[in-house]
């Protein structure tokens, strides 16, 4: 596949994978005439950087994950560990905006809902 057809098929921009490149967090790619061909294996390492990054991890984060990959089995703990820290903070984010949609809830079903039901009756004169 191309850089375009990626960038269309995982919804980011081609200077975002241009970047993760740069930036080793996607592996370089072959090309051909000067044009980018991903693989296979290339689009699997893209989907879990696309996810992972959807999830809240870092570009710091994800590269030291694959430095850690790169060197090999030895490093299994490191990595485990690593992604086990980030889920705990994942999983924050997720109780921190579970809070903020309870609250939105209220406002938008009690609160604003009195609010209307007031209005109503003063235009009604009660």
């Amino acid at each position: 596949m191309t850089i375009k057809q990626v960038s269309e098929k995982y919804g980011i921009s081609q200077d975002t994978l241009r970047y993760y490149e740069k930036v080793g967090i996607i592996r370089p790619v072959t090309r051909k005439n000067g044009i980018r061909q991903y693989g296979q294996k290339e689009l699997d390492n893209i989907e879990f950087v696309v996810c992972m990054r959807s999830a809240g991890l870092s570009v710091e984060v994800l590269a030291q994950y694959l430095q850690l990959f790169d060197k090999g089995e030895e490093t299994a703990a490191m990595r485990k560990q690593l992604l086990i820290d980030q889920r705990e903070i994942l999983k924050q984010k997720i109780n921190d905006m579970n809070i903020a949609l309870e609250k939105l809830n209220y406002k938008i079903d009690v609160y604003y809902d009195e609010i209307v039901k007031k209005e109503k009756q003063l235009l009604k004169g009660e």
